[in-house]
């Protein structure tokens, strides 16, 4: 879609990556970032009140990040 990449999460689970949440940079089309079928890292970040998930990729990977930066100082 042009606003974002619906991933499952879990098989029949779909969330929405909004293409604002989809990297730490302006995304023009989301194409240029993933492709169908790619695996990719995502973290719930809302379910709303009809049950829809937000997903963000950008918070997924921050995340990642830090959580290599602290075990690399241990």
């Amino acid at each position: 879609m042009n606003f974002g990449a619906f991933v499952e999460i879990a098989p029949g689970k779909e969330g929405l990556v909004h293409t604002s949440k989809l990297d730490d940079h302006r995304v023009e089309h989301v194409e240029d970032v993933v492709a169908v079928g790619d695996p990719i890292f995502v973290m719930v970040t809302d379910i709303d009140q009809q049950g829809r998930i937000n997903l963000s990729r950008k918070d997924a990977i921050a995340a990642i990040a830090k959580k290599r930066a602290e075990a690399a100082q241990q």
